[in-house]
């Protein structure tokens, strides 16, 4: 009784602090997000007060704060719309893994590390993160933007590349060879597949089964399905994030506007917690000596991460605005590239790989959010319409016959 009365202590006076972040946050136009991240850190491993009793049901609940973030990302389309933009955004997708992936890779092997480490580096390094962004273009109200789908379509292809990699990563970690590392992308690629086929194809006749009348029922059901599905897929070595975001998809009509006007306070309160567990698994004191490292890598793979965003909106005939918050919205990197670095970690590749890929992600995700903010901003808007409008002047009419 007495750990369960200091766990009840301790997550209680954690969401009281985390809902007067939230709100100081939105009081001075800032994302309560980064303020989450440094109560994490104030409360994690070698912060100020360390929480002992409530750590394993802040992990459970951020496991669950991804999944949600994910689920309610995947209501917000249909399957039709997924197929279309996953055609219309794959060069994008291609140019995401260059400009991404690659700088990760020779940062790695320029800092003397194997070709293990520049392999996982890769990867931390080419993946946004899908939580942070979703929350992100929540909170500024974006989610009905024309340039969101774009952002949502790269977003998508880095997932379903990571229900591949992580399996090829795993098994090369591990040692196991080719063979065992094809034998769990096969697995992947099977499941992946699967569950696509499943909501592209039958997603109408699962709503029908559920209905809309019944709030509770409605509510219970989507939920349970939405972690279950999450389950089989983390249990199959594919992401949890992926069948999440699959379940999304598969779902249409009254039975996603309903599911989505009720599982957005559950996705809020846990996507904090996930926010404030990547801050709790961080201890401060491993930061400094890979601080400038991290910030050079980040400052790079920030830049061509925007570039890959702009370039994406730009193909779809996306304005410049539109094109600007793309490219800034996809800076943040996260959950993916957590999971990837702790891969690394287990496997005893590189002992600095843990810090550096923390300072990184750190980095990331709190300075994307603020400069997601910018294009919002009245002088930014004046400067991108005085900018369209030389361009404007400068390009020559056509001529009359």
């Amino acid at each position: 009784m007495h750990s369960t009365t200091i766990l009840l202590i301790e997550v209680g006076a954690l969401l009281f602090a985390l809902g007067m972040l939230g709100r100081i946050g939105r009081r001075i136009g800032l994302s309560p997000i980064p303020l989450y991240l440094l109560a994490g850190l104030a409360f994690g491993h070698g912060g100020l007060i360390p929480l002992s009793a409530s750590e394993e049901f802040i992990e459970v609940g951020a496991e669950i704060g991804v999944i949600l973030l994910l689920v309610m990302l995947g209501l917000e389309y249909s399957a039709g719309e997924l197929v279309t933009n996953l055609r219309a955004s794959a060069p994008a997708g291609l140019l995401d893994v260059l400009f991404n992936a690659l700088p990760g890779a020779a940062f790695a092997m320029l800092l003397g590390w194997g070709w293990e480490a520049a392999l996982v580096l890769a990867g931390i390094t080419w993946v946004s993160s899908s939580g942070v962004i979703a929350k992100v273009l929540g909170d500024l109200g974006r989610l009905g933007n024309r340039e969101t789908p774009v952002i949502l379509s790269v977003l998508v292809i880095e997932d379903l590349a990571m229900a591949f990699y992580l399996p090829l990563i795993t098994a090369v970690l591990a040692g196991v060879g080719l063979l065992g590392g094809l034998q769990a992308l096969a697995v992947a690629v099977v499941t992946v597949v699967a569950v696509l086929v499943v909501a592209i194809r039958y997603g109408g006749a699962i709503s029908s089964f559920m209905s809309v009348k019944d709030p509770e029922a409605l509510l219970l059901s989507v939920l349970g399905l939405t972690l279950f599905v999450a389950g089989v897929a983390a249990e199959l070595k594919v992401s949890a994030a992926v069948g999440a975001f699959l379940v999304g998809i598969a779902l249409s009509g009254p039975v996603a506007h309903h599911a989505t006007q009720m599982l957005s306070p559950l996705r809020d309160l846990f996507a904090a917690v996930f926010f404030v567990f990547f801050g709790l698994s961080t201890d401060p004191a491993d930061m400094p000596p890979v601080l400038l490292p991290a910030l050079g890598l980040a400052v790079l793979t920030m830049t061509t991460k925007a570039l890959t965003g702009v370039f994406a909106a730009k193909r779809v005939g996306i304005a410049l605005p539109g094109q600007i918050r793309a490219g800034l919205a996809l800076m943040p990197r996260g959950e993916f590239s957590v999971v990837i670095a702790g891969l690394a970690v287990a496997s005893g590749v590189e002992p600095e790989l843990a810090p550096l890929a923390t300072a990184y992600v750190l980095i990331t995700v709190v300075s994307g959010p603020l400069l997601a903010r910018v294009p919002d901003y009245a002088w930014f808007k004046f400067r991108v319409r005085r900018r369209m409008a030389l361009a404007r002047a400068a390009t020559p009419l056509p001529l009359n016959d």
